[in-house]
């Protein structure tokens, strides 16, 4: 994730002081990008940062979104767009991948 974050704070670089931001997330897990994302737009002056995600883990002191569609298990999810391994994305709902799927030994 680290090496993301510089492509991910470079499609904020033309961001405006006094911007309104909202960062819509499919499945919110630790939420530890967010937070670090959160503090470097603050720092650059938005007014507001909010978290919008479709599926929420569980909540942390990490970061707390304000839009939330649905709680989810602490689970490996696929499904309506979420994939393992570009499988199981076109899955025309969500589900619990059995661990025996991507556990190796």
């Amino acid at each position: 994730k680290k090496a993301l974050m510089p492509q991910i704070l470079e499609a904020f670089d033309s961001l405006a002081e006094d911007s309104d931001v909202i960062v819509i997330e499919d499945v919110l897990d630790s939420g530890l990008t967010l937070r670090y994302l959160s503090a470097n737009l603050q720092a650059r002056g938005v007014r507001s940062f909010e978290v919008a995600t479709l599926l929420c883990k569980r909540r942390t002191a990490a970061v707390d979104p304000r839009y939330v569609g649905f709680q989810c298990p602490d689970e490996f999810v696929v499904g309506y767009g979420l994939d393992y391994n570009q499988k199981y994305r076109n899955l025309p709902y969500i589900g619990v991948l059995a661990p025996r799927v991507y556990e190796k030994g």
